[in-house]
This record gives structure tokens, C-alpha cells and sequence, in this order.
């Protein structure tokens, strides 16, 4: 929530600007809103810590090994 104040100050600002600065200040805000972290926080994660069973992430490394840690050069 934006404080009614600070809006008034942006508002007031932004009318004084040719629209060309005015979408740059709207793209900006975008850039701002984009960048917000998102998902959750690790603390809410600890509670699945150690939930997975060694054999599987066993399995999980050695397919990561195996398939995610190639390069094809002839692929580009």
C-alpha cells in the first residue's frame, strides 16, 4: 500500500514529465515490481529437510551426473 502522501509526491512529478520520461518511469516501476523475490522463504522449507530417503537422492545424483552435466557442442 502506498502512502497517500509519497502517491501524491509521484503523481505530482510524473504530470510535470513529457509522456516519453512518463512510460520510462512506468517501465522502470515494471523493472522494480519484476525484480520482487519470489517464492517462498527458506525457513518454510526446513520442515522437508532430510524428508528424502538416501537411495533416492542417491538415484537423483546419478541422473543429474549422467544427463544434466553434458555439453553438445552440436547443439547450437
Amino acid at each position: 500500500m502506498v502512502a497517500p502522501q509519497l502517491k501524491n509526491d509521484i503523481l505530482d512529478r510524473l504530470d510535470r514529465l513529457p509522456p516519453d520520461l512518463q512510460q520510462r518511469v512506468v517501465d522502470f516501476a515494471d523493472a522494480l515490481v519484476a525484480s520482487e523475490p519470489r517464492g517462498v522463504p527458506g525457513a518454510r522449507l526446513l520442515r522437508f529437510a532430510g524428508t528424502i530417503d538416501p537411495q533416492s537422492l542417491q538415484e537423483m545424483e546419478q541422473a543429474i551426473k549422467e544427463d544434466c552435466e553434458q555439453i553438445d557442442p552440436d547443439a547450437w
